[in-house]
């Protein structure tokens, strides 16, 4: 299985586009959705081509292909128009022996992680900063990177966690061990 692992698409059409053509370039099966999918909260800046309609548009035929969570700006409201659970603050995946806790960094975050055991990894987004550290991955903003950082997504698959940048280039790779 592989996983294209995006969040903070902060209702960008051009960002939301871009996942879909790397779900496709990668070959993907599943897209690991880590929230704030169609506002930009009141902390951000407008992303480009901000246009949550056409955010919808683009995800809700892929809805039997996305896991996703709650992002802090992710609202009940925005249910009602997505087509793919959006409301859990977490989701817990497999791969091989390795549990997967995804959640949008929020209420679980590097400071506040949940109980895991040491082969286990933390998957979350809000900083907007991609983070390869021991077990915390964060595949940095599709939209809105923060600290210089470029745009990027990351790939999970059953040996590497890749992050690339909207370009489709590699930023930063580890090891699933």
């Amino acid at each position: 299985m592989k996983y294209l692992v995006i969040s903070d698409i902060h209702g960008s059409a051009e960002a939301a586009n871009i996942a879909i053509e790397a779900y496709k370039l990668h070959h993907c099966d599943y897209i690991l959705c880590l929230g704030d999918i169609l506002y930009h909260g009141p902390r951000n800046d407008l992303p480009s081509s901000y246009a949550p309609k056409q955010v919808i548009s683009l995800l809700n035929p892929l809805k039997d292909k996305i896991i996703a969570v709650r992002g802090n700006c992710d609202a009940e409201v925005d249910q009602m128009v997505l087509d793919f659970s959006i409301t859990s603050d977490y989701n817990i995946l497999f791969i091989n022996d390795h549990k997967f806790f995804l959640s949008h960094g929020h209420i679980y975050g590097p400071n506040n992680l949940p109980k895991l055991n040491k082969e286990d990894y933390f998957l979350s987004g809000h900083t907007h900063i991609p983070t390869i550290e021991n077990h915390l991955l964060n595949p940095g903003s599709i939209a809105l990177a923060k600290n210089n950082h470029p745009n990027t997504y990351a790939i999970i698959d059953e040996e590497n966690f890749t992050v690339y940048t909207t370009k489709h280039e590699i930023y930063m790779q580890t090891k699933i061990d």
